[in-house]
């Protein structure tokens, strides 16, 4: 049966900061983890697997603070481990051993009784469609199958919410794909808040409620996917026909406008509003676009309401 959804945060990170010896990792990250499914978006080598084992209460902060599930992770971490639970990125899974043996092995280590754990164990197997494959040795499997061994082993104890590192990481557009519709699943229909650690633009926004961007060791911005991307259209493309004198002139005028950006080359343009106190609405940027056109004599071949992608979002936040 569903889980009872909360309503406040279940993670919240303040200014943290993280050292390796003198080798900086994390350097005032900051955000929210809510109930959905999140995503922990950024570069390889950004940090993003080092906040996951600062929430699991792995190692501790060298800085600001951190509240997992109402405690500090690092001096009570068997009281979040238990409520969590984590699929790492890598796929090492003893060869010789089956898949249900694994996933009730990992369910005790959570606290649940044997008798218990092997009754879930082979439920979550059979969630991640494995059922017919659960006494299988994990040496034999794909990497798929092993994606989702990992994944049924997160969530076999009935966690409050779960870390999944790069849940994708070497499989196939089909595999991907029932990947991301079981992480969906497990949040939407079993209430179980994910954080999905990526460095793969697409699948975030494809199956995350919210995302947080971690970049040089910072929180380059984060909320909910469509605060990122700015709510309802916020732009528009379009192509033009015209000189280029005129078209210079055309964007010249339109980049001293409070509130806008122009974005492209001379026959292709993309403008948006950014995020100034300043910012115009889609509906002004229509307008502003349709007379300054006008007034310079510019044919316009196409022009179209654009929304912004995650990917525009996370490329102005890295640059």
């Amino acid at each position: 049966m569903p889980t009872a959804v909360r309503s406040e945060p279940l993670v919240t990170a303040r200014s943290l900061v993280k050292r390796y010896g003198s080798v900086p990792v994390l350097d005032d990250v900051s955000f929210t983890v809510n109930p959905g499914v999140t995503g922990l978006l950024g570069a390889n080598g950004a940090g993003k697997t080092t906040i996951l084992g600062m929430i699991l209460g792995l190692h501790p902060a060298d800085g600001g603070e951190l509240d997992v599930l109402g405690h500090n992770p690092w001096k009570a971490g068997r009281q979040v481990r238990t409520r969590i639970g984590y699929a790492p990125e890598h796929h090492t899974l003893p060869p010789d051993l089956r898949a249900a043996e694994f996933v009730k092995h990992v369910a005790e280590l959570h606290g649940l009784p044997p008798d218990e754990a092997t009754t879930r164990a082979s439920d979550a197997l059979w969630l991640v469609d494995l059922g017919e494959e659960r006494f299988r040795p994990m040496g034999t499997m794909s990497t798929g199958q092993r994606q989702r061994v990992k994944l049924a082993q997160a969530i076999a104890h009935d966690p409050e919410f779960v870390l999944l590192d790069e849940p994708t990481d070497g499989l196939d557009p089909t595999q991907r794909d029932v990947m991301l519709d079981l992480i969906r699943h497990i949040s939407e229909d079993f209430g179980i808040t994910v954080v999905l650690s990526s460095h793969l633009i697409d699948e975030v926004e494809r199956v995350c409620d919210g995302a947080i961007i971690i970049g040089e060791g910072r929180t380059l911005a984060s909320g909910t996917i469509e605060e990122l991307k700015g709510g309802d259209g916020v732009g528009v493309a379009l192509e033009l026909d015209a000189g280029d004198e005129a078209i210079d002139r055309f964007v010249t005028e339109l980049q001293r406008l409070p509130g806008l950006m122009v974005e492209g080359d001379s026959r292709h343009l993309h403008v948006s509003r950014n995020d100034g106190v300043d910012s115009t609405t889609s509906s002004d940027v229509l307008v502003a676009v349709r007379d300054g056109c006008a007034d310079h004599g510019i044919g316009i071949v196409r022009l179209e309401r654009r929304r912004l992608r995650l990917e525009d979002v996370f490329l102005r936040s890295t640059q």
